[in-house]
């Protein structure tokens, strides 16, 4: 038997543990890459590109780091820029 290689938005939703309207706004908002199919338009997301859409949300976390009250900023940056802290 040939394996699977897209995925309904059900099936992106159980796997991200999303709900299947989130899953639909990612794709909508073209963070996640996905093409329609048949007459009705359904909504298919590649195995690959689900791959891919999860490598790149680690990424993004790693790039990330928390600050002092555990806030998390990007690599870089401080939350404070700017403000001036109390004396």
């Amino acid at each position: 038997m040939a394996t699977q290689r897209f995925w309904t938005l059900d099936d992106v939703a159980e796997i991200l543990n999303v709900s299947w309207s989130q899953a639909y706004a990612m794709v909508r908002r073209k963070e996640l890459v996905a093409i329609q199919i048949g007459g009705r338009g359904q909504w298919r997301v590649e195995k690959d590109e689900l791959e891919r859409f999860i490598q790149q949300k680690y990424a993004e976390a790693r790039a990330v780091e928390p600050d002092v009250a555990g806030e998390q900023v990007p690599a870089g940056e401080t939350r404070d820029a700017g403000v001036d802290s109390p004396s």
